[in-house]
């Protein structure tokens, strides 16, 4: 009676504290300007399904594609069983689901073998990180905690999976023993290779370690739920929505600026819609802090898994440049945190004289090539481009601080009508050297 009152108090903080954080941080994706992102509905399902439930862009490296599939195939089967030790907990039961008989310890066995495959790829991508070190987890925006917070989840995972097999090697042998109630269940296949270590063990011995990694199974899941909406494994959550709500433009088309267009009309003197209609001196252009980008954005940012895919890809930090998109991303996130902690602190008009600058250079910005090929990489379909541009709209319309040679380009449009430094009268005098033969 005492554990399970103890299982339901636990039960329910867990969840309530991830309901509060997951409440914070949808709060601050509100934060962002609105975008109507529900067209096409089938399209965005199926995109889902290709890229998010199936993870085809995960694939593309394949190594740590197929590894990532176990550990996220895994991790859903074997938490099935979390369901069992839910009524178990609560109900003070052991082994509730025992009266599907013989297909029992099919299923049990089955959830072994993804535990194994979890182990397997958690192990892998711990060598990857730390042994290998590859690339593209030991750039500069990899710092400690970065690198850290990727070691404590696969690390926790391994061991919330070993503990899987303990639980049921002990179970099973005092099931052989017709001990107190572990009734005779059968036996689980993997788990079996487990036994001889521990079958030499006392009954009480046996008792102790099988309660001991039921608990921790069970709190390890609940810290690794409270732990998630502090990690970079929040995208776990919000990754599905982040792709649902995914562009279906081509990656190049840019959004038009609602602003320019309502101050274009005004000075055309054409007929401005009513909703258009707003204080041209209130106006912003571009994005100089998070509140300035959309909510499709800042929900790009919590989807981050910072893999690293995308400045693997780009041209600019191939290249030596400042550039990684990666980086851009992290940085966003971490910017919004903070507005988030002051809204909570000081309320929702505390401003700190601080913006996306203070985290994001010029330097980055102008490295970017906008090739988009940091979009399509993305194995949650990150816009890292959009957010890019929004901060150079804002440095060039807000700040006049564009690079002298996008200053003279602009100099040459607005002159000449085009980028080159030659008027409308002169632009075919170079086929005046051209010597044509007449036959």
């Amino acid at each position: 009676m005492i554990s399970t009152i103890v299982f339901a108090l636990l039960l329910a903080s867990a969840i309530g504290l991830f309901t509060y954080n997951v409440r914070k941080i949808t709060r601050n994706i509100k934060l962002g300007k609105d975008i109507d992102r529900k067209d096409n509905p089938v399209k965005r399902w199926l995109l889902v399904f290709k890229v998010a439930i199936f993870q085809s862009k995960m694939l593309g490296l394949p190594i740590a594609g197929i590894l990532h599939l176990f550990v996220y195939a895994g991790f859903i089967l074997v938490n099935i069983e979390m369901i069992e030790v839910m009524v178990d907990g609560l109900a003070g039961t052991h082994r509730a689901f025992s009266f599907l008989g013989k297909f029992y310890p099919i299923i049990i066995s089955a959830t072994e073998f993804f535990a194994l495959l979890v182990i397997i790829g958690c192990v892998v991508f711990l060598f990857r990180r730390n042994v290998i070190r590859l690339p593209r987890f030991w750039k500069p925006e990899m710092t400690s905690w970065p690198r850290l917070d990727a070691n404590i989840i696969l690390i926790t995972e391994v061991v919330l999976m070993t503990s899987v097999f303990f639980l049921n090697a002990s179970d099973y042998i005092l099931q052989t023993r017709e001990y107190g109630h572990y009734e005779q269940v059968g036996s689980f296949f993997l788990s079996s290779f487990f036994v001889p270590l521990i079958q030499n063990l006392p009954s009480d011995s046996l008792v102790f370690i099988d309660r001991a990694c039921w608990w921790l199974h069970i709190v390890g899941i609940m810290l690794f739920l409270n732990y998630i909406p502090y990690s970079k494994h929040f995208h776990v959550f919000v990754s599905f929505p982040n792709v649902y709500f995914s562009k279906l433009d081509p990656a190049g088309k840019i959004a038009n600026m609602p602003s320019i267009t309502r101050e274009i009309k005004s000075m055309l003197g054409k007929p401005v819609e009513p909703e258009e209609t707003t204080d041209m001196a209130a106006l912003s252009f571009g994005a100089k802090d998070v509140k300035d980008l959309t909510w499709k954005g800042l929900m790009d940012a919590y989807s981050c898994t910072e893999c690293g895919r995308c400045t693997r890809v780009c041209p600019a930090n191939i290249t030596g440049k400042k550039l990684s998109p990666r980086k851009v991303m992290m940085d966003a996130r971490d910017r919004l945190e903070i507005v988030g902690k002051n809204i909570d602190k000081k309320g929702k008009d505390f401003t700190d004289d601080k913006s996306l600058f203070d985290f994001i250079s010029a330097e980055e910005l102008w490295a970017c090539t906008t090739c988009n090929a940091c979009t399509n990489e993305c194995p949650v379909n990150i816009d890292q481009v959009s957010l890019i541009i929004e901060m150079r709209r804002y440095l060039v319309m807000e700040k006049a601080a564009a690079p002298g040679e996008l200053n003279a380009i602009f100099s040459n449009i607005e002159n000449n009508g085009a980028p080159w430094q030659f008027s409308q009268q002169d632009r075919l005098l170079w086929a005046n050297e051209l010597y044509i033969n007449e036959k």
